[in-house]
């Protein structure tokens, strides 16, 4: 049945009961975090836990997604919205829980996709890289430090037809440093392994070599070579190279075209002078997640060295007209398919450029207002399971209830949007409908109390 406009009908007994049902999947999702939290909290605190998450779900609006106040309006309704935001506030000032249980459950979920992804054959990467929370007008935020605005960076782009002024410095902004590991395979859905938020002033005072050496020597001993790391350009200093020969892992690097290396005839010369004049193995046509559409790729390998480091390094180069790919791997590089498999790893890192854009534009990351660390980790880290949760729902286990809730509650027309496997705006568009009209329902019925460290 349509609409006066051409939009399907959902049927009220059938959109109740596929709102039960993802409201099951939510509870089910969290049920091993609500089973820990709820040794250390009250049962109704973790009530508050859980219908907060699906709050942050229905609640859509960049600007305020995270104030307390709006989502206290989605917890009950609008007319008791101050005591929800009363139940969400004891919640997060709540000292008998910690973001550590939120951070174990990330882990556990990395280390089971991990082992589905060895049990399918396909190979596990993960994916290192880092962003920022922007809060240019925050006064008496805790621990905010000077950030470069990648907002401020695109709106400077230079753009055909209109009066463009000369480059200039990076736009700095208050706002806290950011990073993120994502699990994820040659083909499928990601997972977030970790997220870390870190300052440069206070007294939680980082730096970022500190921060990523600590996350490096935990992913070590987790699963030390069962994963190939993924790392971008700003990843190529030599220390880190020797971090990762030290602990033996497999890695794959994107490096800039003016760092200097050893050639097979033992000269220090750019990257781009070691290539230049070796002729391609081969020519495909390989699809470019970032631009959209396929484009022609040449590629080929040679081994490099350093005057720093003793082992042999390759450099695969892909071929792309007048932007070539340099890629560092610790993988002995002989043949045609193995140079295109480094490619390929590298191509899956764009997944994590997808995730912070997600996170901040639809999910509204950079509109909290809580002023205390402790408390706003809590909350990006809720934040962070919301995420997680629409990842889940991804899979091709609920193809036909995506199927129907995208066609009954956020239908649309036109070939570019009907070619999109998983539209997963479109999807948090839907269930954000749904359960605004058909209000989740959560049982909350616990077996099991095992003993969490807090």
């Amino acid at each position: 049945m349509f609409s006066q406009y051409g939009t399907p009908k959902a049927d009220a007994q059938t959109a109740q009961e596929q709102s039960q049902q993802l409201s099951q999947q939510l509870e089910s999702f969290l049920m091993p975090l609500l089973i820990c939290l709820d040794a250390w909290l009250d049962a109704r605190l973790v009530r508050t836990f859980l219908k907060t998450i699906a709050a942050m779900t229905m609640f859509r609006q960049r600007s305020q997604g995270l104030h307390l106040s709006e989502l206290g309006s989605y917890l009950l309704n609008g007319s008791q919205a101050p005591a929800a935001t009363k139940r969400i506030e004891r919640l997060l000032h709540s000292s008998k829980w910690s973001k550590k249980i939120i951070e174990q459950f990330l882990w556990d979920g990395a280390e089971e996709k991990l082992h589905h992804l060895e049990e399918e054959h396909n190979q596990a990467l993960c994916v290192w890289d880092g962003s920022v929370v922007e809060k240019p007008e925050s006064q008496k935020t805790e621990g905010m430090c000077s950030v470069r605005s990648s907002k401020g960076a695109r709106l400077k782009k230079q753009r055909k037809g209109v009066y463009n002024f000369p480059p200039g410095k990076p736009i700095t902004v208050l706002g806290i440093e950011w990073i993120q590991l994502l699990i994820i395979g040659m083909s499928g859905t990601p997972w977030i392994a970790t997220t870390r938020w870190w300052t440069r002033r206070g007294e939680r005072a980082s730096n970022l070599r500190e921060q990523e050496q600590q996350l490096l020597l935990c992913v070590s001993n987790k699963w030390g070579r069962r994963v190939v790391h993924i790392f971008d350009r700003g990843y190529t200093s030599v220390k880190w190279l020797q971090c990762l020969f030290a602990l033996r892992l497999h890695f794959v690097m994107r490096v800039k075209k003016r760092v200097q290396y050893l050639d097979q005839k033992g000269q220090e010369k750019k990257i781009w002078e070691i290539a230049r004049g070796k002729r391609s193995w081969d020519k495909r046509e390989i699809w470019d997640a970032r631009k959209g559409k396929f484009i022609e790729m040449g590629v080929v390998a040679m081994p490099i060295w350093h005057a720093k480091i003793d082992k042999t390094i390759w450099l695969v180069v892909g071929r792309r007209g007048n932007d070539p790919l340099y890629l560092l791997t610790d993988a002995v590089i002989e043949t045609i398919d193995q140079a295109w498999d480094v490619l390929g790893v590298y191509a899956r890192r764009w997944q994590i450029e997808v995730s912070f854009r997600y996170e901040k534009s639809e999910l509204a990351i950079e509109s909290s207002c809580l002023r205390k660390w402790e408390h706003r980790e809590k909350l990006l880290l809720m934040l962070t399971l919301v995420y997680a949760y629409l990842i889940s729902l991804s899979t091709p286990f609920w193809e036909k209830t995506r199927e129907w809730l995208l066609r009954c509650y956020c239908h649309r027309t036109g070939k570019k949007l009907k070619e999109t496997i998983v539209p997963l705006y479109r999807l948090r568009w839907a269930l954000s409908r749904l359960w605004i009209e058909h209000h989740p329902f959560f049982s909350l019925a616990f077996s099991t109390t095992p003993n969490c460290s807090n």
